[in-house]
């Protein structure tokens, strides 16, 4: 009876979240007038001051509902994982209120639509998110979580800054119409601001970092809600965000680099989770990059099908790492499909998906993207970038299967080893089912709005090229039997993420942490406590003292007092 109530937080989550989501899939499906283009909006007005209105408006569309049927969904996945996965957790119970919290603060953020407002789910991502990041309470939990929230707090300084310039324009809507002063800088502050919450350059060092966190919070956080959160806010804008065009080609071009620096960064990691999270960081890249060439709703329906496959990749690793007694090495890992068949089945299929292979969830959005890329106006060398970067994804995908699935196994005795649970299989099967057809299904919505590229026999080729062509890097590496290459003497270079730790952790963690206990010195225990505490404890003491003084009963202070008080008396008459 102890383990089902224990248990009972988690399984009723779980059960509530997947109920939700039915019910928005269903809404969503009868509800017609939900298109791409029309939508509804309720707003409620709270007071209205100097011509400014202080509003609180919820927008029903097809793009927040189906981002919050595919939220709930995950969570409810995850909340049935960790039935089994957090099992031996004291402050179960605990977790789970803040994964609900999490999930509160992600529909605030998706169904709002004004920056005002958003904020209160955007706070409260980064709040959440930092709770969940340190949840195991060590010094690489503590680091991780102090880079999340420094980072993240970088977005919501920008925020704010956007929010004060559009105080003149009466709305925080940012609608097409609404474009006045400071319009460049609003768009290049929001764009910037939502490049924080994605970890796009030069703030990719979080993610990998966040890793330490348990592996249900990777799944939910760091696969499909928290690291979208700024592209799906740039979406959202995005109508403003199209009348400045220089905002929109840095955009692409800074997605471009991410994809690529984080797909070459993933091509040379040895730890299973840092995988798969650099690769949710060269996806977040490719999205960015298609926003920036002007197809946002092609990278939301890459982000949605993203979402299903990336959360089951994550659901897998932790099953793997929870059975194999908290191994996350590569190296170490091997012969799993013997070991762990459903677990290391559901990994290589949602590998598949993410390397685009034809008629599975990922194919759908990723061919759409690239043939876009050869349809928009972008100069050769960034379309090379974004085409290299798109086809690394099957490098690195086939390394983690071929290292950690069907290699040899070089850990200890398998006496410890652990088995799948019905928990884990349930959620993995549901989410399996996600990264099989949903893109199909989604892209009965999508691309029949959207309509479709025509691209030349040459340009369809080089798509087939790039999604099969990681192929070719293995024949190359088994054939030269070569240990030294040029690639090799670049792998610290390549593997340290560009040196981005260094660029953006440590300027954010070090940095700005030496540099705050350098003002608390220098400006709270300095100058300003004359002013403030310390000086003003200082002049009251003095009064006290005079007081003290004066009521002392010495003739001689009377004397003096009166002198003094007579001399003031003639100047103030004169």
């Amino acid at each position: 009876m102890s383990y089902l109530s224990r248990v009972s937080a988690p399984l009723l989550s779980g059960v509530f979240l997947y109920c939700v989501s039915l019910f928005l899939w269903v809404f969503g499906v009868i509800n017609t007038n939900l298109s791409l283009l029309s939508g509804y909006m309720v707003e409620w007005q709270f007071f209205s001051f100097c011509g400014v209105e202080w509003t609180f408006p919820i927008i029903v569309d097809c793009t927040s509902v189906t981002f919050s049927c595919l939220v709930c969904l995950i969570s409810g996945s995850v909340s049935l994982f960790s039935v089994s996965y957090m099992e031996s957790e004291v402050f179960l119970r605990r977790f789970m209120l803040l994964i609900m919290a999490f999930v509160g603060s992600m529909n605030l953020l998706i169904f709002v639509p004004s920056l005002v407002t958003i904020l209160l789910g955007w706070d409260g991502l980064g709040i959440v998110s930092f709770a969940l990041v340190i949840y195991y309470q060590n010094k690489k939990s503590l680091g991780a979580g102090m880079l999340t929230v420094l980072a993240n707090r970088v977005g919501d300084v920008l925020l704010i800054l956007c929010i004060c310039f559009m105080v003149n324009w009466g709305d925080w809507m940012l609608s097409v119409g609404m474009f006045g002063d400071y319009g460049v800088l609003v768009c290049f502050l929001l764009v910037i601001g939502g490049m924080t919450k994605s970890a796009q350059i030069p703030f990719s060092a979080w993610l990998p970092a966040a890793m330490a966190a348990p592996t249900p919070v990777s799944a939910l956080v760091h696969s499909s809600t928290l690291v979208t959160a700024g592209v799906y806010l740039i979406i959202r804008f995005y109508d403003s965000l199209a009348e400045v065009p220089e905002v929109l080609g840095f955009l692409s071009k800074v997605g471009g680099l991410t994809l690529l620096m984080a797909g070459l960064s993933a091509c040379f990691e040895t730890d299973l989770k840092k995988i798969i999270a650099l690769s949710t960081l060269s996806q977040l890249g490719l999205m960015m990059f298609t926003i920036g060439i002007g197809y946002p709703f092609i990278a939301v329906f890459h982000l949605f099908t993203h979402a299903l496959f990336k959360a089951l990749l994550f659901l897998c690793a932790g099953s793997i790492i929870h059975s194999m007694i908290d191994t996350q090495d590569s190296r170490i890992l091997g012969g799993l499909n013997s070991l762990l068949p459903f677990s290391s089945s559901c990994l290589v299929m949602s590998s598949v998906v993410l390397c685009g292979m034809p008629f599975l969830s990922g194919f759908y959005s990723k061919d759409l993207i690239l043939e876009d890329s050869f349809s928009s106006m972008m100069g050769s060398l960034e379309l090379l970038v974004v085409l290299v970067g798109a086809g690394l994804s099957l490098v690195y995908s086939m390394r983690l299967m071929l290292v950690g699935v069907f290699g040899q196994y070089f850990g200890g005795s398998l006496v410890t080893f652990g088995v799948e649970s019905i928990y884990m299989l349930v959620s993995m099967s549901v989410l399996s089912m996600g990264a099989i057809i949903g893109g199909w299904s989604l892209q009965i919505v999508w691309v029949d709005v959207n309509g479709f590229s025509i691209v030349s026999g040459f340009a369809k080729m080089a798509i087939g090229v790039v999604t099969f062509g990681g192929l070719g890097y293995f024949v190359l590496m088994s054939i030269s039997k070569s240990k030294k290459s040029a690639i090799g003497s670049l792998k610290h270079f390549l593997s340290s993420m560009w040196f981005m730790g260094l660029i953006s952790g440590s300027f954010l963690s070090g940095g700005g942490l030496s540099k705050g206990v350098m003002m608390h010195l220098y400006l709270d225990s300095g100058w300003m406590e004359v002013f403030g505490g310390q000086g003003g404890f200082y002049s009251l003491s003095q009064v006290v003292k005079g007081h003290s003084v004066m009521q002392g009963g010495s003739i001689l202070v009377f004397v003096r007092i009166s002198l003094i008080l007579v001399v003031l008396s003639l100047v103030l008459s004169l």
